[in-house]
């Protein structure tokens, strides 16, 4: 019995301790405590702002930039911006021709003038008139052509006389070196395609006093343009009474243009009105204009005499042995020296000086120059070959 019982005890023990061992297996274990971690060295970088842009200041242009547009190189490659004639009313119609007054645009501006038609069918050569220089206050539309562009249509041509920048009716613009005139009278060539009874193959210019210096000055340029390269649209031309093609000539007699209000500067002794410089022009070109007028280089690059190697039309001139001895008119020498400057360069060319005559010719004179004129373009312009 004590054996049987020991037994049971001894069992009892081993099941007791296999309990313990379980029961301990199943326990949570607890962690050993563990030293505090040190907080984050953490830097905040703020959002970086966009970037101020500084801009490269613009490099200031110099005294040659400025002038260079105005140079017989710079109205070259000058881009022209042109269209077409508009008719704005009928002034005269007559068994000969009809006097039509007219604008047509010009970078930009609106330009005024007058066109004659010959009566009949076309087509018809052209002469471009460029006027001399009148107060704009006294001027109307066809001043100081209309007599002369009634011969010619009487002959045959229309006649296109423009009033330019700032004179009749025409819008007023900047013109230095008589650039904006120079300007006004090839957009005027540019539009004569918009005539329906016009023949632009047959194409010539007459020009008087300042409207000479513009004419001259167009012949370089239009024979001297590369951009796009064309041949010279103006066939012939005809000097009257010209003013010198010698920049500084002209700035020697009359001065550098009246700057500011234009009918103030017309009343001022010692500036060429014929210049327009508005005072809202940039000061740096305004300053420019000044040191470029009395500066021989860039005088020579301005004025069509030192280019005419560019001319390739043939030219007449004419001129009164007496003009030159009031304050407005036009020395002969003028004449004389584009005549030898055309002439050295074995240019087509011809001279005629008149006795007693002054700026404008009168009596039988007139009637002379303007046979010799009609002839001429007859000759090189109507029945060119």
């Amino acid at each position: 019995m004590v054996q049987k019982s020991s037994r049971k005890f001894g069992a009892f023990k081993y099941i007791s301790f296999l309990l313990f061992i379980i029961i301990a297996a199943c326990a949570p274990v607890s962690a050993a405590p563990t030293d505090a971690l040190p907080p984050p060295n953490v830097t905040v970088i703020a959002a970086a702002l966009p970037p101020t842009l500084i801009p490269t200041p613009a490099a200031t242009p110099t005294i040659d930039q400025l002038i260079f547009p105005y140079t017989i190189d710079g109205l070259c490659a000058h881009v022209y911006q042109s269209g077409d004639v508009h008719i704005r009313e009928k002034l005269v119609e007559n068994e000969l021709y009809t006097t039509y007054y007219i604008d047509y645009p010009s970078d930009g501006l609106t330009i005024t003038g007058i066109m004659q038609i010959p009566a009949g069918d076309g087509l018809f050569p052209v002469i471009v008139m460029n006027h001399g220089y009148f107060n704009r206050a006294d001027y109307y539309s066809g001043d100081g052509t209309d007599r002369a562009a009634e011969f010619l249509v009487k002959r045959g041509y229309i006649t296109l006389s423009s009033d330019y920048r700032s004179w009749g009716a025409s819008d007023i613009g900047a013109s230095l070196f008589y650039s904006g005139l120079t300007i006004d009278v090839i957009n005027l060539l540019n539009a004569i395609p918009s005539i329906s009874k016009a023949d632009a193959s047959r194409v010539g210019m007459w020009g008087h006093s300042m409207g000479g210096g513009v004419t001259i000055k167009v012949l370089a340029i239009d024979g001297g343009r590369v951009a796009p390269r064309i041949e010279t649209r103006v066939k012939a031309a005809v000097l009257y009474s010209t003013v010198s093609a010698d920049q500084a000539d002209v700035i020697n007699r009359w001065g550098m243009g009246c700057f500011g209000d234009i009918a103030t500067g017309e009343k001022l002794y010692g500036c060429n009105s014929s210049d327009i410089i508005p005072l809202d022009l940039p000061a740096d070109l305004i300053e420019a204009y000044k040191y470029a007028s009395y500066n021989d280089e860039l005088l020579r690059q301005i004025s069509p005499f030192y280019h005419l190697d560019l001319v390739t039309a043939p030219v007449q001139i004419h001129y009164g042995a007496e003009d030159g001895k009031i304050f407005s008119g036009t020395p002969p020498e003028w004449s004389k020296k584009l005549y030898i400057g055309l002439n050295d360069l074995n240019k087509d060319v011809e001279l005629f000086g008149y006795d007693n005559q002054t700026h404008s010719f009168k009596a039988d004179e007139w009637f002379a120059f303007m046979e010799r004129s009609a002839q001429f373009f007859d000759k090189y312009v109507k029945n060119m070959k």
